[in-house]
């Protein structure tokens, strides 16, 4: 989805530069060159990621076009020439996201990382753990500004009672001194169970304690604010944050998911704690698409990979609680848990679900059948895995599109 961007600018210099640089990053600009035109515009629609806004423009000398905009609840950066203190702390009073010095026309280039930066923020959610509902609130209206979802926390220990419940929090930001666990002890509880690469933590505190920024990095934040702090620093060492978090991310989802399918991969599986440790039996299926070089054959390999693509994302359908990659080629695998009357019941309506049903991919009607080999025991992985291929191979010898069970 390409996003919407205000662009309030009366300079056609800098209103064509700006345009060139926000269709290059994939952004709808929609240019303005004045407050009057601004507010036709929003008339209409205010349905903008953000807006760039010059701050002098010809009918309104003294950044009006910000309230225009922050009145219909827009998020706003201001392009300046004037860069005296006291315009920046007018701007910045505005709840604005940043304002960006007009000294040159590269100076456009860097609105596009904030840009980029608001866009991803949609994926994140925030713990805000102070014991002041004050201090909360102010860190809470910082984050919304930008886009990140907010839940609160007002110790250490509740904190640990929201991490638990809202399985989708990456950032948390923490408080130092507080009842019942200090900031440093829910860091270091935190990081037994979250790596970097998974939950990124900013400190704050207004303790003048020495050492107190090494405590929190030592316990595993990835950040040290002291309070009082600025907006301006907040928002660099938050964006900074972001980014690494983000780029951790994308290096896990490059290592360890099928580039094709999405699914897990060999690699992930194999290292994966389900994988590597139980106790008692589990279940486990290997399942590959019947004929598939056949298929491949007849209407190439694009269509095979579609197929491919097609099984997975049904896999993941029947099977979201259980661990399901990608072995190679038309292979897949399910881990899952003892329940083996569920696991064989949802593996039989998956069979018949995917025999009864016909693709339409690039205007070709396509049907495929899988077989299947499943085995429940009390066994390490790889031997789980060589008694459900023996299964598999006994599925496509009785004529495949059908389950083995082992025994």
């Amino acid at each position: 989805m390409e996003h919407r961007i205000l662009v309030v600018e009366d300079s056609r210099p800098f209103r064509r530069i700006i345009e060139v640089e926000l269709r290059k990053a994939g952004f709808t600009p929609v240019l303005t060159e004045s407050i009057a035109e601004a507010e036709k515009v929003l008339d209409e629609s205010t349905d903008f990621l953000c807006a760039i806004l010059d701050y002098c423009l010809p009918d309104g000398q003294d950044g009006e076009i910000i309230d225009v905009c922050l009145s219909v609840d827009i998020k706003v950066i201001v392009l300046t020439a004037l860069m005296d203190e006291m315009t920046r702390e007018r701007v910045l009073a505005k709840t604005v996201i940043d304002y960006i010095p007009k000294d040159n026309p590269t100076c456009i280039s860097s609105i596009i990382p904030i840009l980029k930066r608001l866009e991803n923020n949609r994926n994140h959610k925030a713990l805000v753990v102070d014991d002041s509902v004050t201090a909360r609130r102010y860190v809470r209206s910082l984050l919304e500004r930008q886009y990140i979802a907010v839940v609160e926390a007002r110790n250490g220990d509740h904190a640990l009672e929201v991490i638990k419940k809202e399985k989708d929090i990456t950032l948390v930001i923490t408080d130092y001194s507080m009842p019942e666990r200090d900031g440093v002890s829910l860091i270091k509880e935190l990081r037994r169970t979250n790596q970097q690469g998974q939950l990124a933590i900013i400190g704050l505190s207004a303790s003048d304690e020495a050492a107190l920024t090494a405590k929190f990095l030592k316990a595993g934040a990835n950040d040290f604010l002291k309070k009082p702090f600025n907006q301006e620093e907040f928002y660099c060492r938050l964006h900074s944050t972001l980014n690494i978090l983000d780029s951790e991310r994308r290096l896990y989802h490059h290592a360890n998911k099928d580039y094709l399918t999405q699914t897990w991969n060999r690699r992930y599986f194999f290292e994966h704690s389900l994988a590597k440790r139980h106790k008692g039996p589990r279940c486990l299926a290997l399942l590959d698409i019947d004929f598939f070089k056949k298929l491949n054959d007849t209407y190439g390999h694009h269509i095979g990979d579609m197929v491919l693509i097609e099984l997975a994302n049904t896999l993941q359908i029947y099977f979201p609680d259980a661990l399901v990659a990608r072995f190679g080629g038309e292979e897949f695998c399910i881990l899952y848990g003892n329940s083996s009357l569920v696991f064989h019941q949802r593996l039989e309506a998956l069979i018949q679900d995917i025999a009864d049903t016909e693709l339409n991919i690039l205007n070709q009607a396509i049907q495929y059948t899988i077989s299947l080999g499943v085995v429940n025991a009390d066994a390490n992985i790889h031997e789980l895995i060589r008694r459900a291929d023996k299964c598999l191979y006994q599925a496509k010898s009785a004529g495949r599109n059908q389950l083995v069970l082992e025994g």
